[in-house]
């Protein structure tokens, strides 16, 4: 493997709860006292990507091609998945509550703020972070049971969210 490249599998996803109302320019989440939401790190994230909307437009009297304008920027769900973990024989709920309660008409609904950040060969070096505002859980999903292939039992969390960036790693 070529020096200077990250491997996919070591990253670490952290859900921090949205402050209420926006904290100000220059707030950070430790600013805002923020909770973070379950105990445990994901085995698989996907959806770290926005696609940018192109609007064409046909000119009048020009024949001879389309004029492209930039449109929204639309950002699919971000999926993540984990083994399904329990701490002094009590299962980890945290993920099913948080769309359950949202479900029932607790409002307002509880909004995370989500890093995921991407390890150097150190494990200690964060080397790339992606940020994400204001995430709703759309889909939790439990998992597949099946008594003859033995796997792991994996649950899925799907947030939708309202913005993503590539942001400096923390501490750089």
């Amino acid at each position: 493997m070529a020096d200077g490249l990250l491997r996919a599998f070591r990253f670490s996803v952290t859900l921090l709860r949205s402050p209420g109302a926006r904290a100000g320019a220059g707030a950070t989440r430790a600013d805002t006292g923020a909770t973070r939401l379950g105990n445990g790190g994901f085995q698989e994230c996907s959806g770290l990507e926005l696609e940018q909307d192109v609007q064409e437009y046909l000119e009048g009297g020009r024949n001879d091609g389309i004029i492209r304008r930039i449109g929204r920027v639309k950002y699919p769900t971000i999926v993540l998945k984990r083994g399904m973990f329990f701490v002094k024989d009590s299962l980890n709920r945290d993920v099913w509550i948080w769309l359950q309660d949202i479900v029932r008409g607790i409002r307002p609904a509880a909004r995370y703020d989500g890093t995921v950040d991407v390890y150097h060969t150190d494990l200690t070096t964060p080397m790339a972070r992606w940020e994400f505002d204001r995430g709703l859980p759309v889909r939790v999903k439990g998992p597949e049971l099946n008594a003859k292939t033995g796997e792991i039992a994996i649950e899925e969390l799907h947030i939708a969210h309202e913005g993503l960036r590539l942001a400096p790693p923390a501490g750089r």
